[in-house]
């Protein structure tokens, strides 16, 4: 087992200015997987649903390589439900309605070959559930990713501080850097956020791109302007996913590979806006991610000559 990420896996009804998904597949597990199977051959996920969802998609998932002896079905309960709509500028966005369901039931049992896994991607949910999964390891991963959300530094920032702790990286939006640290400025709070024990953060910035912070360097990388975002659920998780999967293929953890990581996971997000849902990251194939990245590459890419005083 190449990876395991635990997380949500759930159904969401999304409106955005261009349209209603009325009951499309979510959920943070669901869109990492996806996202880190282009890169890996093997790989778990650990969650919960009901018997209501779908085995078409279930079915998808293994043949992208994705193993779900980790995925409990509790039959007679429904999967974990949210709906939200966006507003015309699609970075902000009301939650209408959360439904837990299932996810109240979670209790993550890792099967025996998860837990030798040299990678893990503690996707966003209780810290409580995040450190389960880690005690359950034989052995220190070789990298520990993790995902987070303004809700858990409201109601648990104690256990969360204690799971940060034990992670090697943290990513978070800009919003939850500043709430985390107590700083406004983003290079403070970096500070503070690695001296809680992470080697690297990295802040998702949505459309304006992703900071990386570590080892006393920056890197910032830019969102690919696109021409049709329609919906932007799922995201982040997607960046998580295909940042997680690169860094598993390439087994490389120096600052720089990173950089190359947010590259990717940034491409790999950008075909999650393209469609409602896990629609378009479901399809892409490996020749879209290498032209979306030389997109990348090439809106960076520049010379300049200094000024001579």
């Amino acid at each position: 087992m190449q990876l395991i990420t635990v997380g949500t896996v759930a159904f969401d009804r999304i409106e955005t200015p261009f349209g209603v998904a009325e009951k499309t597949v979510g959920g943070a597990a669901t869109y990492i997987s996806l996202a880190a199977s282009v890169f890996l051959d093997k790989m778990g996920l650990v969650s919960v649903v009901g018997d209501d969802f779908p085995e078409p998609v279930m079915q998808q998932l293994r043949d992208r390589g994705v193993d779900l002896g980790g995925l409990e079905v509790l039959k007679g309960k429904e999967s974990f439900f949210w709906a939200g709509r966006y507003h015309y500028d699609m970075n902000s966005r009301d939650t209408l309605e959360t439904r837990l369901n299932v996810l109240l039931e979670l209790d993550p049992k890792l099967p025996e070959a998860y837990r030798k896994a040299p990678y893990v991607m503690l996707g966003n949910l209780d810290p409580t559930v995040q450190g389960k999964v880690l005690d359950q390891m034989e052995q220190r991963p070789a990298l520990v990713a993790m995902d987070t959300m303004n809700f858990w530094m409201d109601s648990a920032l104690e256990k969360l501080k204690e799971v940060i702790a034990r992670v090697d990286i943290l990513t978070i939006n800009d919003a939850e850097a500043r709430q985390l640290s107590g700083e406004h400025s983003l290079v403070k709070a970096a500070g503070k956020i690695l001296a809680m024990g992470p080697k690297y953060l990295v802040v998702k910035k949505g459309e304006h791109g992703a900071l990386l912070f570590g080892q006393g360097r920056v890197f910032f990388a830019p969102a690919l302007p696109l021409e049709d975002v329609i919906d932007p659920t799922g995201a982040g998780d997607t960046f998580a996913g295909g940042f997680i999967g690169y860094l598993a293929r390439t087994q490389d953890h120096s600052f720089d590979n990173l950089k190359r990581a947010i590259i990717v996971g940034s491409a790999m997000a950008s075909f999650t806006c393209e469609k409602f849902g896990i629609e378009r990251l479901a399809e892409v194939s490996r020749e879209d991610i290498d032209q979306r990245i030389q997109q990348f590459v090439e809106l960076v890419d520049f010379d300049i000559e200094l000024v001579e005083s």
